[in-house]
């Protein structure tokens, strides 16, 4: 797995989280909702240092985007990619 962030993504966590360097966002399978890769569950995100194993993770801009090892089963094989969606003014998921 990959985790790609754009710059406009990246700055979007920066701002509506206020984080600063050293900070950590984590992805992790949610229950319900909607998701291209997982019926039933959705994606969630989190302001949280790791609690237990990363199974993946890379910094961008001082922040640490990551994955714990135990929700690496949600993305299938697939890298994530964060992208920014001007129009909704919020990032956009996608997996490749």
């Amino acid at each position: 797995m990959n985790i790609t962030i754009s710059d406009e993504a990246a700055k979007w966590f920066q701002d509506e989280l206020d984080l600063k360097d050293g900070g950590y966002i984590r992805f992790f399978a949610r229950y319900g909702g909607a998701s291209p890769v997982q019926q039933g569950f959705s994606l969630g995100m989190s302001n949280q240092e790791p609690e237990t194993t990363v199974g993946f993770s890379v910094k961008v801009n001082g922040i640490t985007y990551y994955v714990l090892e135990k929700d690496l089963w949600y993305f299938d094989g697939h890298d994530l990619k964060v992208e920014f969606n001007q129009d909704a003014q919020e990032p956009e998921y996608k997996y490749i």
